[in-house]
């Protein structure tokens, strides 16, 4: 079975802004786009106040991985095998999973930081909590 979404015809920018509003009607104090190399907009940084003060999170969006799904998948036709088709999947997948964290935040299961944290910017660097639990984790098996 294709991956979710991946009929959807709806351009990258109305998604963004589903989910830019959906970050917003969450306290979020500011947004920026990032852009990929190709001009395309590969995800969102954001701020918000927390109850430890302001922290900063990135959400990407990696496109890279929703096209190789999509041509593998013998059930999606070509015109889908696109790297902008792969983007309005991928925007749309990301949409999806933060109305489904906004189901845990609405019934009081979770903060907006809390089902964020993996991707909290670190201080001095650039990298989100995730990838510094992973490189360290490498650390301690290498």
């Amino acid at each position: 079975m294709p991956i979710a979404n991946y009929t959807t015809e709806q351009a990258v920018e109305k998604t963004m802004g589903e989910v830019i509003a959906a970050l917003r009607r969450r306290g979020v104090v500011r947004i920026s786009t990032i852009y990929d190399t190709d001009d395309t907009a590969a995800g969102l940084e954001f701020s918000m106040r927390t109850e430890y003060g302001v922290r900063h999170f990135a959400l990407p969006v990696r496109t890279e991985g929703v096209l190789k799904a999509l041509s593998a998948d013998p059930k999606v036709t070509p015109a889908r095998r696109t790297p902008e088709h792969a983007a309005r999947v991928a925007w749309a997948i990301a949409r999806d999973w933060l109305r489904a964290q906004s189901g845990l935040i609405d019934a009081g299961l979770a903060t907006l930081d809390e089902v964020m944290f993996p991707w909290m910017l670190g201080g001095t660097t650039d990298q989100t909590a995730f990838e510094t639990f992973r490189s360290q984790q490498k650390a301690i098996e290498g």
